[in-house]
């Protein structure tokens, strides 16, 4: 044990607290500008609570329309969380425990992806949702299949299928996960080589070995990459406003970019700071409730 000095322990102390404020800070003045009146922003901000905070709350429900919109991202996170967890598990698990040509070598591939984010790929991850097929048809007219297809069945021949304002469009180019297949791979190496004999004597094969050991050892991993995967899916802003123009399938931080008063409109920014905490709450409540779990899958070698 490192033994610290009062006046460290009490620079510690200072610098968590001023952690805590940095942090809460804007939550708070969201919280007082949510709960005033929009006359109490005509000296700007306002400083203390005011009894506005259910009007406001209740006027930016229905000028938002946030039932719709809270729904969107609770799918689109929800999905995101499962795809995520499984893409990374079963693919940490291959990686780890089969032995097939060229393993090591995907493996770095695959993490040089992390140079790659969806904004640097955002041309081509929206030319494939607009249409699946496009690079088949491409193909197909590249060599002529298109119209021998044609001649023959006297029809034109037309792959087309779009993910556009769709629920797949919105989570599908987003699943795969970098970050989560290093996570797990990492803690499959420190699992116990004893376990995998004892499995293969007791006649379990991987899939069994899988479920029944790995998975159960998993838990704390998979709950830290749940709940970074479901921030993660949560605040995305720029794919959803990218691929969707149907109003009921707008996710809720679009919405609430759509509260925020331009300079035309009427500035009811108590209302905006209403719809800022609307939105905020799920994600920090996912986080209060799987701290414990997030924190321990991230710094712990064990399950």
């Amino acid at each position: 044990m490192v033994n610290q000095s009062k006046g460290l322990r009490i620079l510690s102390h200072l610098t968590l607290i001023f952690g805590v404020v940095i942090s809460i800070g804007p939550l708070l003045f969201a919280l007082i500008a949510a709960s005033n009146p929009v006359t109490g922003f005509a000296n700007g901000a306002p400083v203390w609570f005011g009894d506005q905070l259910w009007v406001n709350f209740s006027a930016a429900w229905e000028r938002g329309d946030f039932g719709r919109q809270l729904f969107n991202s609770t799918v689109v996170s929800l999905v995101l969380v499962v795809g995520k967890c499984f893409l990374a598990t079963m693919t940490a698990f291959s990686i780890t425990y089969f032995k097939w040509p060229g393993k090591n070598i995907v493996f770095w591939v695959v993490l040089l992806t992390l140079m790659l984010p969806l904004e640097v790929r955002i041309i081509p991850s929206y030319d494939i949702a607009a249409n699946v097929f496009g690079p088949l048809q491409f193909l197909a007219d590249a060599t002529g299949l298109t119209y021998l297809l044609n001649k023959i069945l006297h029809t034109e021949v037309n792959l087309n299928l779009s993910l556009l304002d769709s629920y797949v469009g919105l989570t599908l180019p987003l699943m795969a996960t970098v970050t989560g297949t290093f996570l797990f791979r990492q803690f499959y190496l420190t699992v116990p080589d004893a376990l995998v004999d004892a499995a293969k004597l007791d006649g379990a094969g991987p899939l069994r070995f899988f479920l029944d050991i790995l998975l159960p050892l998993s838990k704390v991993n998979i709950a830290a990459l749940a709940t970074i995967s479901f921030i993660f899916g949560w605040n995305q802003y720029l794919w959803p406003l990218l691929i969707t123009t149907d109003p009921n399938m707008k996710t809720a931080v679009i919405g609430l970019q759509a509260m925020i008063p331009g300079p035309d409109d009427l500035p009811l920014w108590n209302q905006a700071m209403a719809a800022t905490l609307i939105v905020v709450t799920p994600p920090v409540a996912v986080v209060l409730l799987l701290q414990k779990w997030f924190v321990k899958g991230l710094i712990s070698s064990e399950g």
